[in-house]
């Protein structure tokens, strides 16, 4: 009898994967960690049709769920959505870039005696993250906040400058003795063929859209941009998952809606593919081989988190970030996935490197299964400590997003207006004209002041669009003096689009602003005295000033009770 159909085999992998994760879960551990416990379990039985040789033909499966993470933490990137964060993640880029792999680099050349080519690919693969593991633990966690949102977008930036550091010494090492300068050529011929690839199917796929495909279709239209940019990249012998997280990349930034709705359309499916693909890493990992070398793969291990926890304290410190982010965003960086692990198959594939190929196979793919098996609980822990676990449900002010906070606001009304309303409309989809809707905000301004006295200014009007209350909130640490009718200057500026069917929220936003900050001096002082957008964003989603930036669930329900 023949267990060797690969449909079987995938079945066998899926009904393992999810029993496992589900009885991790109720440890309260991340499913994740479940997934690769079961495939090692798997690995260990050598079932038919489940040993190491048999995995390959589970390549088309494994490579299109690597395409839609990459696809899926490219869509993160949304430029507008990164207002307010560019210099964050700017200085983690570099610190990662630069801090991770010179400590993994000297812990194992000078600690661990490894030849220098090795310990020199084994740093610069140590820089790569763990994008799908990372965006898992935070959804399963329903986590929200600075330090979540820092995590998302940074791992995915984080992967792409490991994949330019890899292509950059392994073509040093595979060329030896050609020059840096044929190095550069290499990498420069990574990125821009990922890039012209993940350019060309996503602009490709926006001109169907938005001539031919219907709305039903544009999901189905987003799963073919991820396998032809995966696809074209093989054929072109680049980096595959860069060219999917270009094409996530381009397509969230020309089209929004759009790069999201391929999200959407997969997230129904979406724990079959991470159940079954972390179920295969966990059967690609031999665990076997970390005994006989547990001294080095613990040094490699152990300088990697040293590394990133360093890159990320220094970044963060100097990003001027809150506590909360500084200090665990380290830990949280910890998990290790399938970039590592393309990168380390690569290495294997280069007849160049066979002298060197099985030291980092072995230690790389040793220390990865360690990572995969701690780092999913070590980024809930992090979550956790920050104070952002479970805070995923409706709030009040959920549309002041850090991209929505303008620092240092000056000017007269209308001055202010104007440019409190150009981040608006930069930052959120708006169908009123701008100019239009300056005017009305200020016409509303002339019948009556909206300085509602201790620093607090809401200016707003009603827009006949719209789902949902828009708006953005200008600080001035100086204060501005706009006529309030207490005669103090203006620190806070609220500017909201509000529409007509949603005015029962427009009137509790304009009393939590009111009741909070006229008669809370703490939470006063901190917000118009914060640091940056990201402090400003975390003292209004702190929990001890809840009664201003409450769950709206919460509140329904008190409701409820008080009517009963």
């Amino acid at each position: 009898m023949n267990f060797d159909d690969p449909m079987l085999n995938l079945a066998t992998i899926l009904i393992a994967g999810i029993v496992g994760g589900e009885l991790v879960s109720r440890l309260k551990l991340p499913k994740v960690t479940g997934w690769i416990g079961t495939g090692m379990l798997l690995r260990v039985l050598a079932l038919p049709g489940l040993e190491p040789g048999d995995l390959g033909k589970m390549a088309p499966f494994t490579d299109f769920v690597l395409g839609f993470i990459a696809f899926t933490v490219g869509a993160t990137l949304h430029l507008h959505s990164l207002r307010n964060a560019e210099r964050r993640l700017s200085l983690l880029v570099l610190g990662e870039a630069l801090i991770t792999p010179t400590v993994v680099f000297c812990a194992l050349y000078f600690i661990g005696g490894l030849p220098l080519d090795v310990a020199v690919l084994l740093a610069v693969i140590a820089i790569a993250g763990a994008p799908g593991t990372t965006v898992i633990v935070v959804r399963e966690a329903r986590a929200r906040g600075l330090l979540s949102g820092t995590l998302i977008a940074g791992v995915g930036l984080i992967d792409m400058v490991a994949v330019g550091a890899f292509a950059f010494w392994e073509a040093m090492l595979r060329e030896r003795g050609s020059g840096w300068e044929d190095a550069v050529v290499a990498l420069g011929v990574e990125f821009g063929g990922a890039l012209a690839i993940g350019l060309g199917c996503s602009l490709l796929a926006v001109g169907l859209t938005r001539r031919l495909v219907r709305a039903s279709s544009v999901g189905p239209t987003m799963v073919a941009v991820i396998l032809g940019a995966w696809g074209l990249a093989q054929v072109f012998d680049v980096s595959s998952i860069l060219a999917c997280t270009f094409a996530g990349i381009t397509l969230s930034n020309i089209k929004h809606d759009t790069a999201r709705s391929a999200e959407a359309y997969l997230q129904p499916f979406g724990g079959v593919l991470f159940a079954g693909f972390y179920t295969i890493v966990g059967l690609r990992l031999n665990f076997a081989v970390v005994i006989p070398m547990a001294g080095i793969v613990f040094l490699y291990f152990a300088s990697r988190l040293g590394g990133k926890s360093l890159s990320a304290f220094i970044s963060m410190s100097l990003a001027k970030v809150p506590r909360g982010v500084r200090n665990h965003l380290g830990l949280a960086l910890l998990p290790h996935g399938g970039v590592a692990v393309g990168l380390i198959f690569f290495v294997q594939s280069q007849p160049q490197l066979a002298d060197i190929a099985d030291s980092v196979a072995a230690i790389g793919l040793a220390g990865l299964a360690v990572n995969q098996l701690i780092g999913p609980s070590a980024t809930r822990f992090s979550l956790q400590r920050a104070g952002e676990v479970g805070q995923d449900r409706p709030r009040l002010l959920d549309f002041l997003e850090e991209q929505r906070i303008v620092l240092g606001i000056s000017g007269d009304k209308r001055a202010l207006i104007e440019t409190l309303a150009d981040r608006l409309y930069a930052t959120t989809p708006m169908l009123v004209p701008k100019s239009e809707f300056v005017e009305s905000v200020l016409a509303r301004e002339d019948e009556a002041s909206t300085c509602l006295g201790r620093g607090l200014m809401i200016p707003h009007t009603m827009v006949p669009e719209g789902e949902e209350v828009r708006g953005v909130l200008g600080l001035s640490v100086e204060g501005l003096d706009l006529g309030a009718y207490d005669g103090r200057p203006v620190h806070a500026v609220v500017l909201l689009a509000t529409p007509e069917r949603d005015r029962p929220r427009h009137l509790q936003i304009l009393g939590a602003f009111a009741s909070a900050l006229t008669k809370d001096d703490d939470l006063r002082d901190q917000l118009y005295h914060a640091r940056s957008a990201g402090h400003a964003y975390e003292i209004l989603h702190a929990d001890a000033f809840g009664d201003l930036n409450y769950f709206v669930d919460d509140a329904l329900e008190r409701v409820g009770r008080e009517r009963a």
